[in-house]
Order: structure tokens, then C-alpha cells, then sequence
């Protein structure tokens, strides 16, 4: 009897024991499942495989070097031939700029005379050329823009080369804004002077 009672109390132990082995297992089982899922999904979030979803990369202008072909030529731009292809130095920028100028002048009272300001204006960049695309497509817009800052320019600045600077500045900011609220992306480096004119 005591060997018949010992195999039953074996048999219900190993029973319990293979029970609560098995719920560990399961368990187990499931918790890697659930790590192997979050580590997959953090892996494709961080876009090391596969599309991540809305974490692709913005499609703003790129910059373009000295020598490669602009993927968006400005319409009515003459393509290089190869032996008219410009030449780049080793120094400077490691990318190419562009300009756009503003076929016709702007004119604007002074802030604080009666004066005048006329100033004939060019724009550069060293994106690609939707940037310049989008200049002649807001024309309007960015004169607005100009003329209010040519507007609110003092006598003082126009006759200061610090105060010149400091316009084309301003006037740098305008177009960028413009372009901004417009096409999400500004994209001038600079505003230039093609001519300059105080009466």
C-alpha cells in the first residue's frame, strides 16, 4: 500500500509540476514573442528595413554639386554642351549656385524722407532648381514682399554699406518667407544687388 500511495503522490506531483511547467512555458513563449514583435517593429520604425511609414524623407530641393546635372532645370534654361560646360576650382563651396534676376526694378519710398530707393535685384541658390521654379511662379507675391521692406528702410541704411548688408538680409528673409508659406520651403541664400539707386 505505502508503494501504491508513494506512484500516486508521484503522479500528482508530477502532475502539478507538468502543469506549472507548462503555463512557464507558454509564457515564456508568449513574452519572447511580444520582445521579438516591439524589437522588430522599433527596427522598421527606425527605417533600418523596409518603408518606416511616414518617416520618409522630406522631398524638399536638394543641394547640387559643381558638375552634376540639376534634376530640375529652370524651363527655357539652356542645357551645357560639353564644351561650354563650366569649370570649377578646387575651392569654395563644394556646391554650384544659381541666380535668377528680376527683369524689372524695384521702387520705393524711404521710411523716413522723401527719397527714393530703385534697386534692380538678382537671387541665388545652390538647391536645385525648383527653388528658382517657384521664384518665377510667386513673382508677384515676393515683389510685395520686397517693396514692404524697401518700404520700411531708413535713409541712414541705404547709404551705409553695414545698412545695405543688413537689407539684403531682410530682403533674403522676405523671399524666404514667401516661398515658405507658399511651397513649404524657402531655399535663397542670398538677395543681390544688380543695381542701386537713392534719388
Amino acid at each position: 500500500m505505502s508503494k501504491g500511495k508513494d506512484k500516486s503522490d508521484k503522479d500528482e506531483g508530477s502532475g502539478k509540476s507538468g502543469k506549472g511547467g507548462m503555463i512557464k512555458i507558454i509564457l515564456g513563449a508568449v513574452l519572447l514573442l511580444g520582445v521579438g514583435a516591439g524589437g522588430a517593429y522599433g527596427a522598421y520604425a527606425a527605417g533600418l528595413f523596409g518603408d518606416a511609414g511616414g518617416h520618409e524623407e522630406p522631398d524638399e530641393p536638394k543641394l547640387v554639386k559643381k558638375g552634376d546635372e540639376d534634376p530640375y532645370p529652370l524651363p527655357g534654361a539652356e542645357k551645357e554642351k560639353d564644351a561650354a560646360a563650366p569649370v570649377y576650382g578646387e575651392g569654395g563651396s563644394k556646391y554650384r549656385t544659381v541666380y535668377y534676376s528680376f527683369e524689372e526694378s524695384f521702387t520705393s519710398n524711404l521710411a523716413d524722407s522723401p527719397g527714393l530707393v530703385q534697386v534692380e535685384l538678382a537671387v541665388s541658390t545652390r538647391r536645385d532648381g525648383r527653388v528658382l521654379q517657384w521664384v518665377k511662379n510667386h513673382e508677384l507675391a515676393i515683389r510685395s514682399a520686397i517693396l514692404a521692406q524697401l518700404a520700411a528702410t531708413t535713409e541712414a541704411e541705404v547709404y551705409d554699406v553695414e545698412g545695405k548688408k543688413r537689407l539684403g538680409e531682410r530682403l533674403t528673409k522676405a523671399v524666404n518667407a514667401v516661398l515658405e508659406e507658399n511651397e513649404g520651403f524657402g531655399g535663397i541664400d542670398a538677395v543681390h544687388f544688380r543695381g542701386f539707386l537713392v534719388q
